[in-house]
């Protein structure tokens, strides 16, 4: 059974110290657990301490923030225009060929699965109609969700997975918190768009 927690993550007054946190890469091949076995497929960067020097000191845990990538434009999710409107959970418009989403994601070893690697597992809230390995991925880290736990059965890791997602886009859909990019929001994007 998941524990009643907040929905809401952080001031309404925006992020505070140590975000946003930056990571970026090219999508590689993870477990291949989020989308089979899960129903939440993940996008996974390399953890690099050289290329991304916080991610050796944060607290293992689940993460929330902005992620943008950069689809081919044979892509079924490429969009086709840049006159969508957004917000967190909407299509996105692209800029400089970047699409930007709402994301939840875990980083560290994943106590249920017993990792002994580092990762960085990305849940773009969005529904893909295909794969993007290979693609290059911003993520901008806004706020910490929940730290690391272990649990009885996959089903109660999914429905945690989904409380986070929702934590996700509520704390993401007020104005200091969404991006001024998008139209909605005063936070400054546009590293994950240049």
């Amino acid at each position: 059974m998941v524990t009643a927690r907040p929905l809401i993550i952080g001031p309404s007054t925006g992020l505070e110290a140590p975000y946003p946190l930056k990571m970026e890469g090219k999508v590689i091949h993870g477990f291949g657990r989020g989308s089979k076995e899960l129903g939440i497929p993940t996008a996974n960067l390399p953890v690099d301490d050289n290329l991304t020097p916080w991610i050796a000191n944060i607290e293992p845990g689940v993460y929330f923030g902005w992620a943008s990538l950069r689809l081919p434009p044979s892509h079924p999710n490429q969009p086709t225009t840049s006159s969508a409107t957004t917000t967190a959970t909407t299509a996105p418009k692209t800029y400089s060929g970047f699409s930007v989403y709402p994301m939840v994601m875990s980083i560290g070893y994943n106590k249920f699965y017993k990792n002994t690697a580092r990762s960085a597992e990305a849940h773009v809230l969005h529904e893909f109609g295909a794969d993007f390995y290979g693609v290059e991925m911003r993520l901008l880290v806004t706020g910490f969700i929940r730290e690391e736990k272990d649990y009885a059965g996959v089903e109660e890791l999914i429905e945690d997975i989904r409380v986070d997602c929702e934590v996700a886009r509520k704390s993401l859909d007020r104005e200091a918190w969404a991006l001024r990019e998008t139209g909605k929001g005063t936070l400054d994007g546009s590293w994950l768009v240049r």
